[in-house]
């Protein structure tokens, strides 16, 4: 599969975990793609002898979601480095667990700096290259996002707020740029799926997810009509239902 032959993507915090699956996949369909990450630098010079693997051109930029200066430098050097940006994943987030009563502000602070601030703020620098490229924008949401976690507040409000971000930039940036939220349930590694078998249990599809499903959405989205904007897509197996 070649629909993103020529085209560039950015994926934030894709060193490992899910962010490297996506970047994979979008290398699958070959993507060039840069990564950014925080602190998980020989991971990211891994996935990017990974990506080059396929055949495409990649690198791995440092970038703390938390800070805008590092966001500017960042989407600055992946145009110095590809001349052109087409796609942006803000992949890049973080969780916890919490009795919502113990929640402190420093917690609560963090959660939303790196969850709704980070995509915000790289939305905005990649903004002007994706306008000229007429690209996309697929932010990594949560079910958590669409439904009340009792432990996870300040977990949930932040993906919450980041859903209503995608909605807000689709009216914002159309029509040059279509933004859409992929927003995965239960997403389990194989070496640690034992762990969370009640969850898929509870689940119509009598599974827990993958990093390949969620891939497999955001490939949706990065691939299909253009005119699809503004749209969650949660990718639960019918966890949320």
């Amino acid at each position: 599969m070649d629909s993103l032959q020529c085209q560039v993507a950015l994926v934030t915090g894709a060193a490992k975990r899910i962010g490297r699956v996506l970047a994979l996949t979008l290398a699958g369909g070959a993507a060039n793609v840069a990564i950014t990450y925080r602190d998980s630098e020989a991971e990211a010079q891994k996935t990017v002898a990974e990506l080059e693997g396929l055949g495409v051109q990649a690198s791995a930029v440092r970038c703390d979601v938390r800070d805008p200066v590092c966001i500017d430098g960042a989407v600055a050097e992946v145009i110095k480095r590809f001349g052109r940006l087409d796609l942006l994943v803000n992949n890049a987030g973080v969780f916890e667990t919490a009795a919502l009563q113990e929640i402190s502000v420093s917690q609560w602070d963090a959660m939303f700096e790196t969850n709704t601030r980070g995509p915000f703020l790289m939305a905005k620098a990649a903004h002007p290259h994706l306008k000229a490229a007429r690209g996309r924008i697929i932010n990594i949401g949560s079910l958590g996002g669409l439904h009340p976690w009792p432990t996870h507040a300040h977990y949930c409000t932040s993906k919450a707020a980041l859903h209503m971000l995608t909605q807000t930039m689709s009216k914002a940036f159309a029509p040059e740029i279509s933004v859409n939220c992929v927003a995965p349930g239960m997403i389990v590694n194989g070496e640690v799926a034992e762990d969370y078998e009640h969850f898929a249990h509870k689940t119509p599809m009598k599974r827990n997810g993958t990093p390949e499903d969620v891939a497999a959405a955001v490939m949706f989205f990065a691939t299909g009509p253009h005119f699809i904007t503004g749209q969650i897509l949660s990718v639960d197996g019918g966890l949320g239902l």
